[in-house]
């Protein structure tokens, strides 16, 4: 099976570099001589530009399209191939989000507080704490985003080594006599690499269809 990678951003090179796709597949970037038109799984870690492209080679050869940017224009819309739309792709994590989206109408009422920090550079939208956001009933704008180092290290406590690369998220829920607060941190050089092969597997084995599909419905199915 030919693993297609799309976008020239750092995931996309951290995929291109540490992504095992499985036995008898190959990675190959988009846009690559090698690149075959046959049926494939492509995903998309770019920034957009090659989208309608890369929609075009999935439809032509039935290829599943694997969605890791937030806010695409996939998003809603009708599609002819099979399409996954991922706003994280460490495993453990989208674990924890499935968790949040089928328990966070139990906290509708409470206060809650939601903080998001990355690395200085990340500029795009914070797709993780959005879909945590949605779940907990808070709007977008309620996020408190943080991409300052010294609040990183001292109120987040994210270790010096791991500024440049790093996604925290913190909810805090209470009543005034109790308070619950969860935290996820993702640390590494290549966090991600090792989710997006399993998402690539799971896609390997499954008769999807031509639909849109959030990640979180292979967790439910237990796919992932």
């Amino acid at each position: 099976m030919q693993v297609i990678v799309v976008g020239s951003g750092k995931l996309a090179r951290e995929l291109l570099v540490a992504m095992d796709a499985g036995p008898g597949s190959r990675v190959v970037p988009w846009g690559s001589g090698d690149l075959q038109a046959v049926k494939s799984i492509a995903v998309h870690a770019g920034s957009g530009r090659e989208m309608e492209e890369v929609r075009r080679f999935c439809e032509a050869t039935q290829s599943a399209l694997v969605e890791l940017a937030t806010g695409s224009v996939l998003e809603g819309g009708p599609v002819a191939c099979p399409v996954i739309l991922c706003p994280n792709t460490n495993i453990l994590m989208l674990k924890f989000m499935a968790m949040l989206g089928r328990s966070g109408k139990l906290f509708r009422g409470y206060r809650i507080g939601l903080v998001e920090s990355h690395q200085s550079g990340k500029t795009s939208v914070p797709g993780t704490a959005v879909s945590m956001a949605e779940s907990l009933g808070l709007d977008a704008s309620e996020i408190r985003s943080v991409r300052d180092a010294q609040v990183q290290q001292g109120a987040l406590q994210i270790p010096t080594e791991h500024l440049a690369r790093h996604a925290f998220h913190e909810v805090v829920i209470e009543d005034g006599a109790c308070s619950i607060r969860m935290e996820t941190r993702v640390y590494g050089d290549a966090p991600y690499a090792d989710g997006v092969a399993q998402i690539v597997a799971a896609v390997r084995q499954q008769a999807l269809e031509n639909r849109l599909y959030s990640i979180l419905e292979f967790i439910d199915n237990g796919w992932v």
